[in-house]
């Protein structure tokens, strides 16, 4: 009897033993090994990045420098959309009338990303429309330039539309530049962003520059 109770004892201090290990011990979680690419600045590679910029990275602030960035960006883009709202009334061009419609299309979608992005960090959101205190972005055309592009009419409006949004997209990218370039901006997202940006705007000026180029043939 007491062998059996023995035989019971150990038999069940393994089970409890068994029991707290498969409790306690759980499966190695699978890590990924998925690379994180950091897309590079306009001219540069994109380079693969360690596990310990990936944590840096995740966790970097936005600066004052990347609001600062947005809200001109914003001022930029209202500009494009005034000038593209002259385009039905006085283009020749069907292409011109085209390409003036995906651009507001696009415009207003960045614009909307920029917003987007300053309301998540807390930013107030200026109105793009208001009094700019600062002086003009690069690209952008004086009040003057404006109001001689909204009197031009039929091919001598298309080609001085193209000729300005040409210097105007131009000038969009030197901001882009600019913010790579800082010593405190390009917050990861705000970076991304913006690399999106240059992409497009640099797809668009090579088709005004084609279109320009046939306007003068």
């Amino acid at each position: 009897m007491v062998a059996v109770v023995r035989r019971l004892s150990v038999v069940l201090v393994a089970a409890l033993a068994l029991a707290g290990c498969t409790a306690t011990e759980q499966p190695p979680r699978p890590t990924s090994t998925a690379p994180v690419v950091q897309l590079g600045a306009p001219g540069e590679d994109n380079r693969t990045m360690s596990p310990e910029e990936q944590l840096e990275i995740t966790s970097a602030p936005h600066t004052d420098t990347d609001v600062a960035f947005v809200r001109d960006m914003l001022h930029h883009h209202a500009q494009a959309l005034v000038m593209t709202g002259f385009v039905d009334e006085r283009a020749s061009s069907d292409g011109i009338r085209l390409l003036a419609e995906r651009m507001q299309v696009s415009q207003q979608d960045e614009m909307g990303q920029l917003e987007s992005w300053l309301q998540q960090r807390g930013e107030p959101v200026r109105d793009p429309d208001a009094p700019h205190a600062h002086t003009l972005m690069p690209g952008m055309l004086t009040e003057d330039e404006l109001a001689a592009l909204e009197a031009a009419e039929g091919e001598a409006f298309d080609a001085l539309f193209l000729q300005s949004m040409i210097r105007h997209h131009e000038g969009a990218l030197v901001m882009i530049a600019e913010l790579y370039g800082s010593v405190d901006g390009a917050e990861p997202d705000l970076a991304q962003l913006a690399g999106h940006f240059d992409s497009d705007q640099r797809i668009e000026i090579a088709r005004m520059s084609s279109m320009l180029a046939e306007l003068s043939g």
